[in-house]
């Protein structure tokens, strides 16, 4: 088990704050969650494309990293290629910021029927009926809170959770995101024993398997073909449970139509012992649900950052 300790991607120091700054962030926060969740769908993404156009016309790190990455996975497009798909980048994330309102507050009866098609139907059926545990796999796409609505409304589902830098706001959070039966652990050593057991228990866990794990919880693996830090936590959870593994992605429809949630297969090879060998499976998966939705990517945060040796930081040049 101490070899699975440092494998959870590596936490980021908050930022000091007083009691009083941290109650005020946190009261702000959750006021803006609650506020999108009186708007419908198709206002409420208004409202993302809205914050969407503010980031692409004022100065801000979102767009600058968003266009830096699609500047290095996306060599061949033109400039104007470029743009076009850099500014879509930017309306869904504001798309995802203002969804966490419906996410975080609506009922269930109101959520899943926005889940308009099922692809890879069969894929689940066939994990779930195996009866060994499945993780699902959900990159930073699309509306990943809905997955895991989705998980915990359907199956005995346990996942790990970190404490937001907002400390005020934790209490929010972890009612919103429990409130459908899945069960949250913490990210430490106790956490992923209560995980392990769960997948032995045949329950589903839901992981983001794009996260930065720190110097001490990855190897470098190529992503889009050059080298970022992957997390082996996922090869090493396969190991000692030999459960099933799934991608899963929640696309966003247009026009507020709902959402398209996608299975996808994995490789045989993520749960190699070979650390390369599994994280390399782990980000050509990443990649191949990219593919299905390339503008519904987190591009604004720093897949890249922290290159080994001999290679450029793309956000430092």
């Amino acid at each position: 088990m101490s070899h699975l300790k440092h494998q959870l991607p590596e936490k980021k120091p908050a930022k000091k704050r007083t009691v009083n700054d941290q109650a005020w962030l946190g009261a702000l926060l959750k006021g803006l969650v609650i506020a999108f969740s009186w708007f419908s769908l198709a206002w409420n993404q208004r409202l993302g494309r809205g914050i969407g156009w503010l980031l692409i016309w004022l100065p801000n790190s979102q767009k600058s990293i968003a266009r830096k990455n699609l500047q290095v996975v996306y060599p061949d497009l033109r400039p104007d290629e470029q743009k076009v798909l850099l500014h879509n980048t930017l309306f869904e994330l504001g798309k995802t910021i203002t969804e966490l309102g419906p996410m975080w507050c609506w009922p269930n009866q109101q959520i899943l029927p926005l889940i308009k098609e099922i692809k890879g139907q069969a894929l689940l059926d066939e994990a779930i009926t195996n009866q060994k545990g499945v993780i699902f796999l959900g990159p930073h796409i699309g509306n990943w809170e809905l997955n895991a609505i989705y998980l915990a409304s359907r199956y005995p589902s346990t996942f790990l959770y970190r404490p937001p830098n907002v400390s005020s706001v934790e209490s929010f959070m972890k009612k919103a995101r429990s409130r459908f039966g899945g069960k949250l652990v913490p990210t430490d050593l106790r956490g992923v024993r209560t995980l392990i057991k769960a997948l032995k228990n045949n329950e589903v866990t839901g992981i983001l398997p794009d996260q930065d794990p720190g110097e001490s919880g990855g190897v470098y693996a190529p992503f889009f073909g050059r080298p970022a830090r992957s997390m082996t936590f996922v090869s090493k959870l396969v190991q000692k449970t030999d459960c099933a593994v799934l991608f899963m992605m929640m696309e966003r429809l247009p026009n507020a139509e709902g959402y398209r949630l996608h299975f996808l297969p994995t490789d045989a090879d993520i749960g190699s012992t070979d650390e390369l060998v599994a994280t390399t499976a782990l980000n050509a998966g990443i990649e191949a649900c990219i593919a299905l939705a390339p503008e519904q990517y987190l591009w604004s945060y720093k897949r890249f950052r922290h290159p080994p040796a001999g290679v450029v930081d793309i956000y430092k040049s």
